[in-house]
């Protein structure tokens, strides 16, 4: 109950988002429609179609999926306990989980594969930064039921046609990196070899490695430490464990990726941050945004369905950080647009309001942009709004203009050009002058 009248005292600070998870207001969130119609655009042309999933899923989930071991497991998860039925509950660290689960639960490969994407928001309880936050924003795609090395090339040339379309340059401000993980098999190999690597020079491990060392050997190689690049520069490579079918994969996403000129590094220590990939995964990075310099990532994962309850189904799929393709675009110069107004409605008296908010909806209904003055005030206070809105035009709905069934457009951005009469009886007529400014 004390807790309860804290929360409730009027006298408390006034309430703020929680930390690291913000607001995205005007002009700002224009943006981020402005790169998601990019986004939606590219889907199509691939043929992918949208899911979307909900927000909290089951803990076992990722447990289960990502890996107990893994550092969102270990310690980034939002979770809590359901206080009417006692479920154990998380809010979404990523996007493959919960797309699985839904495929899974709702038998959706049963008749053939299916390529899918999803636009939404994730969380992790880490400490918030500059491309780091607690509540961030992913584009994901997902193409399920597919084995070949063709698809993982198709997404990584989905990746490289969205960056020329945003007018970022392969090279310059991104670049992709690749490798194989193999089967688990292979994995089991590669693993005993970099054990045993590991124990040979356990005295140079810091604790987070050593606490891996058993556990999850595969993840020290992604450390970050720079005092442990030369263990891990002398580390056994898995590429020198796989077997033929695995290499062929993997010269199959090569070949499709050299035939079509995109190039990329071979990085034998990218191992991602999940358990559940094998054969192909792979980064888009970049040096402009300092450590946080992933903007998107992804791999094939063909266990991953059965390991959650399904029929066994092979997947590959992608993850790219919004926040961070924003950034990334500031950084290197992209002019974003910003929102359009065609028109600012000047109206000198309430008296014709009825007639001029007909003509707007009309006007609207045409594919005009336009806001009417809110309220009355003097002819020289709307202008002065007018101009400030960054309209194209303001229409005038003077009561001698209206009287004759007519409105005054006047062109604020061209200081030469003259105010002329258009008539309202049909909008139509000349709402792509508006609409064209």
């Amino acid at each position: 109950m004390l807790e309860l009248n804290r929360i409730m005292d009027p006298k408390k600070t006034p309430l703020q988002a929680v930390k690291g998870m913000n607001d995205i207001l005007p002009p700002e969130s224009a943006r981020w429609e402005w790169f998601e119609a990019k986004v939606r655009s590219l889907m199509q042309r691939y043929g992918y179609a949208n899911l979307r999933t909900p927000i909290v899923e089951p803990t076992a989930l990722f447990v289960r999926g990502l890996g107990e071991v893994t550092d969102i497991v270990e310690k980034e998860m939002y979770s809590f306990e359901d206080k009417m039925n006692g479920d154990l509950l998380t809010l979404r660290p990523e996007g493959t989980a919960g797309v699985v689960r839904a495929m899974t639960e709702h038998s959706f490969l049963r008749d053939g594969g299916k390529r899918l994407f999803y636009i939404g928001a994730m969380f992790r309880h880490e400490r918030p930064q500059k491309g780091r936050l607690r509540q961030f924003h992913q584009v994901g795609v997902e193409a399920l039921g597919f084995t070949g090395p063709d698809v993982d090339a198709e997404v990584i040339l989905m990746c490289r046609q969205l960056w020329r379309e945003l007018g970022l340059v392969e090279g310059r401000d991104l670049r992709l990196e690749l490798n194989s993980l193999g089967q688990p098999d292979e994995r089991g190999l590669h693993r005993l070899a970099l054990i045993s690597h590991l124990e040979q020079h356990v005295d140079l491990l810091d604790e987070e490695a050593k606490r891996r060392m058993y556990s999850n050997p595969l993840r020290v190689l992604d450390t970050k430490n720079p005092a442990l690049q030369a263990v891990v520069e002398a580390a056994p490579q898995l590429m020198d464990f796989l077997g033929a079918e695995s290499l062929a994969h993997f010269n199959g996403v090569r070949a499709v990726l050299d035939a079509a000129g995109v190039a990329y590094r071979i990085n034998p220590r990218l191992v991602r941050g999940m358990d559940y990939y094998n054969l192909t995964v792979f980064e888009w990075v970049t040096d402009k945004l300092g450590a946080q310099g992933t903007v998107c990532a992804g791999g094939r994962y063909d266990k991953l369905i059965e390991q959650l309850g399904g029929k066994p189904a092979p997947g590959v799929g992608w993850g790219m950080g919004i926040e961070r393709m924003l950034m990334l675009l500031e950084e290197t110069g992209q002019i974003l647009p910003s929102p359009t107004l065609h028109a600012y409605a000047i109206v000198p008296s309430a008296q014709g309001l009825p007639q001029v908010m007909v003509a707007l909806e009309a006007l609207r209904a045409a594919g005009v942009s336009v806001v009417m003055h809110p309220g009355q005030s003097s002819m020289k206070s709307q202008f002065k709004k007018a101009d400030a809105s960054g309209a194209a035009y303001a229409l005038v709905f003077g009561e001698d203009e209206l009287a004759q069934g007519q409105v005054a457009v006047k062109p604020l951005r061209n200081a030469g050009a003259t105010q002329y009469l258009r008539s309202l009886v049909s909008v139509d007529d000349w709402a792509a002058e508006l609409r064209n400014a």
